[in-house]
């Protein structure tokens, strides 16, 4: 078992995601991509005490980027993680 600190990320603010919090309760994080969901669920309930309902997981590929030379790259791939909570629970993300 990793820790949860490990396993979570970050927290994704967009238009998107902020919809889904306030008409679904469902908040979007970023996560290891090693994770599963199982994991992910121990993590959102131990880092902030909340029942989770589900969890919707996403592997998202690296853009390929250029700089102002020929050299080409890409980001970093990244996996997504939409949890939804029990309802009446909140995370306080002030």
């Amino acid at each position: 078992m990793h820790l949860s600190t490990q396993i979570i990320r970050n927290l994704r603010f967009t238009e998107k995601s902020t919809l889904l919090t306030e008409g679904l309760n469902k908040y979007v994080f970023e996560v290891a991509p090693h994770a599963n969901k199982i994991e992910i669920r121990k993590a959102i309930e131990e880092l902030f005490g909340k029942k989770v309902v589900s969890v919707n997981t996403s592997h998202h590929h690296g853009k390929a980027r250029r700089k102002r030379t020929a050299a080409a790259g890409h980001t970093s791939d990244w996996k997504k993680a939409v949890v939804t909570l029990a309802p009446g629970e909140k995370l306080d993300l002030a």
